[in-house]
């Protein structure tokens, strides 16, 4: 099955949304909730991933020089991603093992295997390597 790149659409969904480089706040957070609707988004449109990544781009440029981050520790970015998801810890038996791996990879009593941090990368729909 493929898909076919919509310029029209595409175009249309840029002008919606109008990105630029973020340069406020208010900016960054409009910015944001455009991304999470895209990211949970079922079903995007070939349009719409494009258009997510270009955000996340102008994103991670912001981020980078306005919140320089330590490096995070695996369970906190599982953590961070599950809170803005509204996955709970049940959600992820199953994913990733029973509900005491769960608990004991959520708590970082137990570290992130290679093969769970490529579950959670499909089931989040974000890179494995966020979670090594």
């Amino acid at each position: 099955m493929t898909f076919t790149f919509d310029e029209t659409a595409y175009r249309n969904l840029v002008a919606e949304v109008a990105p630029k480089v973020i340069e406020t706040e208010d900016e960054y957070e409009r910015i944001l909730t455009v991304v999470e609707r895209l990211t949970f988004a079922k079903n995007r449109t070939p349009e719409q991933r494009v258009l997510h990544k270009l955000l996340v781009k102008l994103i991670e440029v912001y981020e980078t020089q306005n919140y320089p981050m330590d490096l995070s520790v695996p369970h906190e970015i599982l953590q961070h991603i599950m809170e803005a998801s509204g996955t709970r810890q049940v959600d992820l038996v199953g994913v990733i093992g029973s509900s005491g791996v769960v608990s004991e990879v959520v708590n970082g009593k137990r570290s992130i295997s290679k093969a769970q941090a490529k579950m959670l990368g499909d089931y989040f729909k974000v890179s494995p390597s966020l979670f090594i």
